[in-house]
């Protein structure tokens, strides 16, 4: 996709065509002679899992969504390129490249090397990547204290459970992930150190029969309430606990969510197995990035963290935890943002 953008040289007014690759050289022109961008454009390329994975990838695609209508521009203005595997980033972020787009977003620490090379080859074209950090000027990084809003998980697990054990899902094992589980313990613990906390790994982030499997061993061996970081692996996890609860579970079975409201996701007929969700405001971050380099401000070579504090990340429910308990993980909330209470990032030394 090509565009034309309108450029302003001391009151003369040129037609130019955008190809790709001009990020870095439109700032210049931008900085020295005034110029205003008509179309500006931002593309993503989608983590395994696709734009619909109901967590991340369709957070980010529905933030891009978001900052069309904000800003009134047409819908052809922004693209995502689905990745069905990891031999699918290259050819996107190419495609991308090609399409003419303004700045790419790279969804996943799992395009942190794909990212790195395309940066390199196309040092002029504006990327950012999430959950990892690229360290080139045509790069801006964007991450999230997920351990702060997964702390209120544990504690609300924990809160929660009748059977005195919880379980964790994550989808591949690594820094980004391993945030989420510190942090969900570590909240187990601030409540009752006593708590089992059964931990395991899908090794994918797009298999929901693989979560489905792991979270029906988690139940079937008495935990009630299980937190997961996995993409659309978290699908067969949720599947699981509906239908345990549609067969007539003995013991209520819940699901924490994670990157977005996943409520909807627990619904079933007679109730919802959603206990609350961990947000992270992908959509924002995205805008965020987006707001400052149409400003002139691209904020390469920069690594922004998203956490309480900046409002970057949440934690939600809909009525199923009391408001007694809702009231104490809210305390609990404020004491991180004042740092009364610091939690712990990663379970190994990074």
């Amino acid at each position: 996709m090509l565009y034309w953008k309108k450029l302003s040289f001391l009151g003369a007014t040129a037609l130019i065509l955008a190809a790709c690759g001009n990020g870095l050289e439109k700032e210049a022109e931008t900085e020295a002679n005034g110029t205003e961008d008509s179309e500006f454009s931002i593309a993503m390329v989608t983590g395994v899992g696709g734009v619909d994975d109901r967590s991340f990838n369709q957070s980010s695609w529905e933030g891009m969504q978001e900052w069309v209508e904000e800003n009134g521009y047409s819908a052809d203005t922004i693209n995502y390129y689905q990745s069905d595997s990891e031999t699918d980033y290259m050819p996107n972020f190419n495609s991308a490249i090609t399409d003419g787009f303004d700045i790419i977003f790279g969804i996943g620490f799992l395009l942190e090397d794909p990212v790195t090379q395309m940066a390199k080859q196309f040092p002029e074209q504006y990327f950012s990547i999430v959950d990892a950090v690229v360290d080139l000027p045509n790069v801006a990084s964007l991450n999230f204290r997920d351990q702060e809003n997964s702390f209120l998980a544990g504690m609300a697990a924990a809160l929660t459970t009748q059977t005195n054990s919880v379980g964790f899902i994550g989808g591949l094992e690594g820094p980004v992930v391993d945030r989420f589980q510190t942090g969900f313990a570590a909240g187990v613990a601030h409540i009752d150190e006593s708590i089992e906390v059964d931990i395991q790994y899908a090794n994918t982030f797009g298999d929901a029969g693989a979560g489905q499997q792991i979270a029906a061993a988690m139940y079937s061996t008495g935990a009630d309430v299980i937190f997961h970081a996995s993409g659309a692996t978290g699908n067969g996890l949720f599947q699981e606990a509906r239908n345990r609860m549609e067969a007539g579970s003995d013991t209520d079975l819940w699901v924490i969510g994670v990157d977005r409201d996943q409520n909807e996701e627990g619904e079933y007929d007679g109730g919802n197995v959603t206990l609350a969700s961990t947000v992270r405001q992908v959509g924002n971050a995205v805008k965020n990035v987006t707001n400052r380099t149409t400003d002139g401000n691209f904020p390469g070579g920069e690594t922004v963290f998203y956490g309480f504090a900046e409002e970057g990340v949440d934690f939600v429910h809909h009525g199923a935890i009391s408001d007694e308990d809702w009231a104490q993980i809210e305390e609990a909330r404020q004491q991180i943002i004042d740092g009364e209470i610091e939690v712990p990032e990663f379970t190994y030394s990074n």
